[in-house]
C-alpha cells in the first residue's frame, strides 16, 4: 500500500516537472490573451510577453530585466510561428 502511494506520488510530481519544462503560457503582443503553448527546448520559465509589443521600441531602449523578456519571448514564441 505505502509503495503504491509513494509511487503515485512520485509519478504526479515527475508528470508535474516535465509539464513546467516543456509547456509555456504566452500573452499575444498584439491582441492580447494567453496562449499554450509547447517550447522548443526545456526551460524552467513559464510565461513569456512582449515588453515593447507591438510598439517602436528597440531592445537597446530598454532596461536589462525586459531586454531578458523580450529576447526569451523571440526565441520560444516569435521564431517558433505562434504569435504571428
Amino acid at each position: 500500500m505505502r509503495t503504491v502511494r509513494l509511487f503515485s506520488i512520485l509519478s504526479t510530481c515527475l508528470l508535474f516537472i516535465c509539464f513546467r519544462f516543456l509547456v509555456g503560457v504566452y500573452s499575444h503582443d498584439e491582441f492580447g490573451g494567453t496562449h499554450l503553448f509547447i517550447k522548443h527546448r526545456p526551460i524552467w520559465k513559464w510565461s513569456f510577453y512582449s515588453p515593447t509589443g507591438m510598439s517602436d521600441l528597440r531592445l537597446e531602449d530598454l532596461d536589462p530585466e525586459r531586454q531578458y523578456e523580450e529576447l526569451m519571448f523571440q526565441e520560444f514564441v516569435w521564431e517558433q510561428g505562434y504569435s504571428r
